[in-house]
């Protein structure tokens, strides 16, 4: 018992010196999504994830605040990270690469961080930033609009997904 403590530990240890060394990458990922923004060949839908993922990750108030040093970028880092993943799966990832500027392979290095950022984040910031949604009814959403308290987004629940470049997430 006390071995498997002193191992997971150590892992999440380990988990930390790499995401530090994630963490010089986060202005060039937010400059990527920048990019990808404005390119004609990404579909509608995922230039509204990337505009969503910058604000998030610019903006002071997240479910981590920017404000704690280090775990309050992790967040943004990982749900650039989703959302680069994501559009994978709707083009190719030539047009990814073509608008990285960052050191190295953009598309491993997602994965990367995709896969490690869940070890070091809080449980339930990382079950916020990678849960599958839907929109709720059509009636909810009419009462939600009129007395604001029904949801219009729930949770679908799904078994733990493991994350990789190859995955196709569907939010």
């Amino acid at each position: 018992m006390k071995k498997q403590i002193v191992k997971k530990r150590r892992e999440k240890k380990a988990a930390k010196g790499r995401m530090k060394n994630f963490m010089m990458f986060l202005p060039n990922m937010v400059r990527l999504c920048g990019g990808l923004l404005m390119d004609a060949r990404v579909p509608v839908t995922e230039k509204a994830l990337f505009a969503a993922a910058i604000v998030y990750a610019i903006s002071p108030l997240d479910l981590i605040p920017d404000i704690f040093p280090f775990i309050g970028q992790i967040d943004d880092l990982y749900l650039i990270s989703l959302t680069l993943l994501r559009l994978l799966n709707y083009t190719d990832e030539e047009i990814v690469r073509e608008h990285w500027k960052g050191g190295g392979d953009i598309i491993p290095l997602a994965s990367s961080i995709a896969n490690l950022a869940p070890k070091i984040l809080p449980q339930r910031v990382s079950r916020v930033l990678s849960s599958r949604i839907e929109l709720g009814s059509a009636g909810k959403i009419v009462d939600s609009v009129k007395n604001r308290k029904a949801r219009i987004l729930v949770e679908v629940p799904e078994e733990k997904i493991e994350i990789d470049a190859a995955s196709n997430l569907s939010n």
